[in-house]
C-alpha cells in the first residue's frame, strides 16, 4: 500500500517522464513533496503557469515526447487554459495535472476551487477528475495513452487533495483498454487504390501537406513519394518541413502566409492530394473558390477533420506515415513535366522577397539563420514575425519550427523556445555507464562506441543527423552519470562538502547540475574558476618540467603504475 502521491511519481517514471514543468501551490504540495528526492525527473520551475505550459508545449513539439505539467488548483489551473487550447489546435501531446480541493469541498465555492474539467472539456482531448484512489493508476495510464495516440492532444487530470494522500494499491497498469477510444492503426487499401487511380489520371496534381505529416514523422516517406511521382508540393505553415524546403518540387506555403506559386497552384490543379491538414480559413479563403477545378483526396488521422470544411472526393482515415507507406506500394512516375515547369516558373518569377528594402530586414535575419545553422529549432510568436518566419525560413526536416498555428497565441514563442532548449539534450538516448560491482566507478568507452555507432548508422542509411544534438545528448549522458555517482557517495558517506576540479570542472552543464544536486541536499559545493580548470596535459607537463629540473630521468622500460598512491612515485 502506498500513497497516491507515490503512485503518481511511479507513474511518471513508468511513462518515461524525465522533465516536469511545474509550479507549486497548496492543493498540489503533497505531489511536490513526493517529487523532492527524485533524481530521475528534472523539475522545471517557471514563474507563471501560462509560460509553464508553453514551455512544455515547445518541449513536446521539438522532441516528439509528451509534455507534462503540474500546477495547483484555482488560478494555477486556469492559467493553463490558453496553453491547453494552443496545444489542442496544433495537436500537441500534453498531460496536465492540476491539484484540486478535497472532494467534500468541491462545488461549495471553496478557496481556489474551480471546475477545471468543465472549463477545459471543449479545448482538450480529454479531461477527468480522479474521484477514487483505486482509479488513480488507470486514469494516469489512460491520460498518457490518449495524449500520444491518434491525433495527439492535451489531456487534463484533476487530482483532489484526498486522492493524493489516500493509501491504495501500488501497481501501475501496463496496458490500456478504453471503451469507445480505439485509434485507427490501419489503412483502407480500397481507398488508397481509389486515391492512386485519381492521381495517375491527373494532369495537374498537387500535394498539400499539413502538420499531420510532421506529427506522424512521415517526412522521409513523403519525400520518397514526391520524388517517385514527381508531384509538386505546397504546405500549410504547420506542414512546413514535411519535405525539405530546398527540394526542387517544393513550391511554398499556401494561404495568407503563402506564395504566388502555391496559391495559384491550388486554383489550377485538377487533383489536390491533402495529407494531415484541416482546411481552415487561413488556407482556403472563400470556400466556394478553393480548388474548384480539382478532385480532392484527404488523409487524416482524425475522421472529424475530413469533409468538415471542404467536401472531399476520396477520404482516407489513417496515420499519415502508414498511409504514405501504403501509397508507395501502388504509385509510379507521372508525366507532368509541363505542369511542374509552370509552377517553377511562377516560383521564380514571383518570389517572396524584401530585396527592395535597404538595411536590416526580417528576410536577412531569417536567411542568416538558415545559412549559419544546420538544423535550427526556431520558435515564433504570432503576428508579422510569424508571417516572416514561415515565409523565409528554410527547413530541412521535422520538429524545427515551433509556432502557434491554430490559435495564434501571443506570448508562445519565448517559453516554447526554453522548452525546446531543455528537451533537446535528450534528442538522442545514449547509454549511461554503470558498473554493477562498484557504483562509484564508471566507464565511458561504451558511450563513445554508442556515439560512433549512431553516426555510422545514420551515414549508412543516408539519414541526416545534428552534430549539436549528438554533442548535447553525449554531454547529458556523461553529466547524469557523474552527478548520480557523486550524489550516491554523498548520501552513503554523509558528506557535507563536495568539490570538483580539473578540466571537466569547467563544463557549465556539469557545474550547474552538481550545484543544483548539492543545494537540494544541503551540501556545500566548491568549484574553481574556469581559469584554474587546466587540462590534465598542462598539469602533467608542469610536473614533468620540475622533475626534469631535479634531474629525474627514465629509460625506455618506463611503464604506467595503475595503482600509484597520492604522494608516491
Amino acid at each position: 500500500m502506498i500513497k497516491g502521491t507515490e503512485l503518481f511519481v511511479k507513474a511518471l517514471k513508468a511513462e518515461g517522464v524525465d522533465t516536469l514543468f511545474a509550479y507549486p501551490g497548496g492543493q498540489a504540495v503533497d505531489l511536490f513533496d513526493a517529487l523532492y528526492d527524485e533524481h530521475e525527473i528534472e523539475m522545471i520551475l517557471p514563474r507563471h503557469e501560462q509560460a509553464l505550459i508553453h514551455a512544455a508545449d515547445g518541449y513536446a513539439r521539438s522532441t516528439g515526447k509528451v509534455g507534462v505539467c503540474l500546477v495547483t488548483s484555482g488560478p494555477g489551473a486556469t492559467n493553463l487554459v490558453t496553453g491547453i487550447a494552443t496545444a489542442n489546435y496544433d495537436s500537441v501531446p500534453l498531460v496536465c495535472f492540476t491539484g484540486q480541493v478535497p472532494l467534500g469541498l468541491m462545488g461549495n465555492d471553496a478557496f481556489q476551487e474551480v471546475d477545471i474539467v468543465g472549463i477545459t472539456r471543449n479545448i482538450c482531448k480529454y479531461a477527468v477528475t480522479v474521484r477514487k484512489r483505486e482509479d488513480l493508476g488507470r486514469i494516469i495510464k489512460e491520460a498518457f495513452y490518449i495524449a500520444r495516440t491518434g491525433r495527439p492532444g492535451p489531456v487534463v487530470v484533476d487530482l483532489p487533495k484526498y486522492i493524493q494522500v489516500a493509501m491504495g494499491d501500488e501497481e501501475y497498469p501496463e496496458e490500456v483498454n478504453i471503451r469507445g477510444y480505439k485509434p485507427n492503426v490501419s489503412v483502407h487499401v480500397g481507398q488508397v487504390k481509389k486515391a492512386v487511380s485519381l492521381l495517375k489520371k491527373a494532369k495537374k496534381p498537387l500535394f498539400l501537406l499539413g502538420g499531420g505529416v510532421n506529427i506522424a514523422c512521415a517526412n522521409e516517406d513523403m519525400k520518397k513519394l514526391v520524388e517517385l511521382t514527381g508531384v509538386p508540393v505546397i504546405t500549410t505553415i504547420m506542414g512546413k518541413g514535411a519535405i525539405p524546403t530546398s527540394h526542387p518540387l517544393y513550391m511554398g506555403n499556401i494561404g495568407i502566409h503563402g506564395s504566388y506559386a502555391a496559391n495559384h497552384a491550388v486554383s489550377e490543379c485538377d487533383v489536390l492530394f491533402s495529407i494531415g491538414t484541416r482546411f481552415n480559413d487561413r488556407i482556403t479563403g472563400k470556400i466556394s473558390e478553393f480548388a474548384k477545378n480539382a478532385k480532392i483526396i484527404h488523409i487524416d488521422i482524425d475522421s472529424a477533420s475530413i469533409s468538415k470544411n471542404i467536401v472531399v472526393d476520396v477520404p482516407i482515415v489513417a496515420d499519415a506515415k502508414l498511409a504514405v507507406q501504403k501509397i508507395l506500394e501502388y504509385v509510379s512516375p507521372l508525366k507532368i513535366d509541363a505542369w511542374v515547369d509552370r509552377l517553377k516558373e511562377w516560383k521564380q518569377t514571383y518570389p517572396i522577397t524584401m530585396e527592395r528594402y535597404e538595411g536590416l530586414t526580417p528576410e536577412k535575419i531569417i536567411r542568416y539563420i538558415a545559412e549559419n545553422y544546420k538544423r535550427p529549432i526556431v520558435a515564433t510568436d504570432v503576428g508579422q514575425n510569424q508571417l516572416w518566419t514561415t515565409q523565409f525560413l528554410e527547413l530541412e526536416g521535422n520538429r524545427q519550427l515551433l509556432t502557434s498555428g491554430g490559435l495564434g497565441t501571443m506570448g508562445y514563442g519565448f517559453p516554447a523556445a526554453i522548452g525546446a532548449k531543455l528537451g533537446n539534450p535528450d534528442a538522442i538516448t545514449f547509454p549511461k555507464a554503470k558498473m554493477s560491482d562498484n557504483p562509484y566507478d564508471f566507464s565511458f568507452s561504451g558511450l563513445k562506441s554508442a556515439v560512433l555507432n549512431y553516426i555510422n548508422g545514420c551515414q549508412m542509411k543516408g539519414i541526416e543527423y545534428s552534430q549539436a544534438d549528438i554533442a548535447a545528448s553525449f554531454q547529458k549522458a556523461v553529466t547524469d552519470v557523474l552527478v548520480a555517482n557523486a550524489m550516491h557517495a554523498v548520501e552513503e558517506f554523509h558528506v557535507d562538502k563536495l568539490a570538483i576540479a580539473g578540466g571537466v570542472a569547467s563544463n557549465s552543464a556539469l557545474r550547474a547540475a552538481m550545484k543544483e544536486a548539492c543545494e537540494k541536499r544541503g551540501v556545500e559545493f566548491y568549484y574553481p574558476s574556469p581559469i584554474f580548470c587546466t587540462d590534465n596535459a598542462a598539469m602533467i607537463g608542469v610536473a614533468a618540467y620540475y622533475e626534469y629540473i631535479n634531474g629525474t630521468r627514465s629509460g625506455w622500460d618506463l611503464n604506467a603504475v595503475p595503482n600509484l598512491k597520492l604522494g608516491e612515485r
